[in-house]
């Protein structure tokens, strides 16, 4: 069957998916997921128990989730176009540490501040949280800024699914109101450079909601309802 990543909106991290995928080329589809009303619906939690974006059924029909794994999943794939590396190369250990970093400790450092906006916290509570994240972020960026470097990329010379899945959660800052990403030149010469390439222009586009063409991959977005009776059908 044709994969199909179930996406989060609004500013899921899932985002990165679906820009990667883009950059692969190979065939897939996109199913639209609401939070938090869909994903704390029943059908997608039996698909996803975790009740959380992004989701990936695979060709094989399996349902694979976390954003790490479903990157690595597709950088298999990808070594030819140097998104990925093989296993036990240098580059497939590098990948993974920039991919565990941006997982825990960016990602993380947003983690503060979207349990403010999501629930119901006030006063002196929300503040703490709201102090804590812009700290965190702070932090997260700084550190990343150093392993960065002078590259153009994350990894160096060329882009891999790490920068797509930085692209994804760098966004935030806007959506939060943290850190001016200008104060690191490189992540903001990065982050720009990103935010001109088709494939993140696509991945805002399907996010809004927008027509969006895509590239030879996509072959176009299919309902929740739908996606989740393919995920329930027996493989074969």
């Amino acid at each position: 069957m044709t994969p199909i990543l179930f996406y989060g909106v609004p500013s899921g991290c899932s985002f990165g998916s679906i820009v990667a995928l883009e950059w692969l080329g190979a065939p897939y589809r996109l199913c639209r997921v609401r939070m938090p009303e869909d994903v704390s619906g029943p059908g997608y939690r039996r698909l996803n128990p975790v009740g959380e974006t992004p989701t990936l059924l695979t060709a094989e029909g399996a349902a694979l989730s976390e954003s790490m794994a479903i990157l690595n999943h597709l950088g298999a794939r990808a070594i030819d176009a140097g998104l990925g590396f093989p296993q036990r190369s240098p580059g497939f250990d590098r990948l993974n540490q920039m991919l565990g970093f941006l997982n825990t400790s960016f990602f993380g450092a947003f983690s503060p501040l979207w349990y403010a906006l999501e629930h119901a916290v006030d006063g002196a509570a929300r503040q703490a949280l709201v102090d804590y994240g812009r700290a965190a972020v702070a932090r997260a960026h700084a550190d990343l800024e150093r392993m960065l470097g002078d590259g153009p990329w994350l990894l160096g010379g060329h882009r891999t699914l790490a920068d797509a899945y930085f692209v994804g959660i760098a966004r935030w800052t806007g959506y939060h109101a943290v850190v001016d990403r200008a104060d690191y030149p490189g992540l903001q010469r990065l982050y720009q450079r990103l935010e001109a390439d088709p494939a993140v222009a696509f991945a805002h586009a399907v996010e809004a909601g927008r027509p969006a063409g895509g590239g030879p991959g996509f072959q176009g977005e299919v309902g929740l309802d739908e996606a989740l009776a393919l995920a329930a059908a027996p493989a074969g």
